[in-house]
């Protein structure tokens, strides 16, 4: 009988350890398992019918859609975007800006123009206006032959000069408007790139999104002339068909040479987005830039990274630490953004550091994110003084940029494994203490039953006891 009580107990007792150690299990794969990613997939479903197409992040410079985009092409009148931003960054917009004979007969004729004369006189301002919205090439070419002193091939200089500057690989000009020439051409990337550096620029972004303009009367021209944004994208002036909502402005382009191209800048739900189509079709380069917009925006999402945490940067300290010999500590830069398709998370992206060498400012390094093997953003690291944030990190030696403090160092998943083991232990330990209670209690029981079943001790008994001795005696 009590070899079966024991079976019964030691199997009640095999049952709770076999629920703890489940448990267990349950608690530590929670604790260690390795997240399963999804495989990293590029949005890609959608396509053009220009030969050479690319959609860019204005902030980030990621690429998020892609077509033929560093293959050599010519850009006609997109050139201009160049054109204007070296003007801006090279003149006042109150220079008066005289008109040559090269800049008016070599210029006019049958490409874009508005009928400028001899000698006649604007403002770098109006000149801008002109170039930008009508496309006029007798004011670009009057722009370059300003800028550069009075000589245009010194202003061609200085573009080729600046799209190396930018990192274009696949660009040479030959002119500031565009026109055909062998010698004359770009890529998507590179004209990306000139795009984004000329939209930072705030007097480039007012212009190009500015849908109307006129021209006060000049020294040749009694009356104004009015200018019209020829992107129909933005500006309702031949036809409606291709306004777009988001569309912030852009260049129009085209020779029989190089089809039609178009720059276009459009901003929506946090993005803002620059598309470059190269060698197009009169009747779909609208067409093909609206559904590369759309389609970026309908599967791409912007993190903004500058109210987030830099915990997980505190680790790249003490490598940039030894770019500067002052006490500072690391912070990331305002304006971090990070773009990746919607179907992932901000964790899924990877990053690397990227050391600068020091120079006049503050950022030492910058943190470069990526996806899918693709560049999707990056954020700039800067040291600030001691006396601005007075935390330096205790886990970095300080000579490396942290503190003399001594710290202790608190892994936490140690101790959560500690409390559950303790809490197992006390768990078992009151188990077995509740059965031995249990297994004692009932020997008790059956202690009492045993006494109970005795005949009990009466008076009676007594007094026969009593007499039986007085017998004997």
């Amino acid at each position: 009988m009590y070899k079966r009580r024991f079976k019964r107990i030691k199997s009640k007792l095999a049952v709770q350890i076999t629920s703890l150690a489940i448990g267990i299990v349950v608690i530590g794969s929670t604790l260690f398992s390795t997240k399963v990613q999804a495989a990293e997939v590029w949005p890609s479903n959608v396509d053009t019918a220009c030969s050479a197409a690319i959609v860019m992040e204005a902030e980030t410079g990621a690429i998020l859609y892609e077509k033929n985009i560093d293959a050599q092409y010519y850009p006609a009148s997109i050139t201009k975007v160049l054109t204007a931003l070296l003007a801006i960054e090279n003149s006042n917009l109150s220079d008066v800006v005289t008109f040559s004979s090269d800049a008016v007969f070599k210029n006019e004729g049958n490409s874009s123009h508005i009928g400028r004369d001899l000698n006649e006189q604007m403002t770098m301002e109006q000149c801008l206006y002109a170039m930008m919205l009508e496309s006029a090439n007798e004011c670009a070419y009057a722009i370059a032959e300003h800028v550069g002193g009075g000589d245009v091939n010194k202003f061609i200089t200085m573009m080729n000069d600046k799209v190396k500057e930018l990192g274009c690989t696949n660009t040479h000009f030959t002119n500031p408007n565009g026109l055909p020439d062998p010698n004359h051409y770009t890529s998507a990337r590179d004209m990306a790139l000139i795009s984004k550096a000329a939209y930072e620029n705030k007097i480039f972004d007012k212009i190009t999104g500015t849908k109307t303009y006129t021209i006060p009367p000049t020294n040749k021209h009694a009356e104004p002339t009015p200018l019209n944004n020829h992107h129909a994208m933005l500006n309702f002036y031949q036809t409606n068909k291709y306004l777009y909502e988001p569309c912030l402005g852009g260049k129009t382009g085209y020779t029989v040479d190089a089809g039609a191209t178009l720059v276009t800048y459009a901003r929506k739900d946090g993005m803002t987005l620059i598309s470059v189509v190269l060698n197009g079709q009169t009747e779909n380069y609208y067409t093909d830039t609206t559904n590369i917009l759309n389609y970026c925006f309908d599967n791409f999402t912007a993190y903004d990274l500058s109210s987030g945490s830099n915990t997980y940067e505190e680790s790249l300290v003490g490598k940039l630490g030894s770019l500067n010999n002052d006490k500072k500590y690391i912070k990331r830069g305002e304006n971090s953004t990070v773009i990746l398709p919607k179907t992932a998370d901000f964790s899924d992206a990877t990053y690397k550091l990227v050391p600068v060498k020091k120079g006049s400012n503050d950022v030492v390094g910058q943190i470069q994110y990526y996806y899918a093997d693709r560049f999707v953003g990056s954020a700039d690291l800067i040291f600030e003084k001691e006396d601005k944030v007075p935390y330096p990190f205790h886990n970095i030696d300080e000579e490396n940029g942290g503190s003399d403090i001594t710290f202790i160092r608190f892994d936490f998943k140690i101790i959560i494994i500690v409390i559950v083991a303790i809490a197992i232990l006390f768990g078992l330990i009151q188990l077995f203490k509740s059965k031995s209670d249990k297994i004692l209690l009932k020997k008790k029981r059956r202690k009492d039953k045993k006494r109970r079943r005795k005949p009990k001790y009466t008076v009676i008994d007594r007094n026969r006891n009593r007499r039986r001795r007085n017998r004997r005696r």
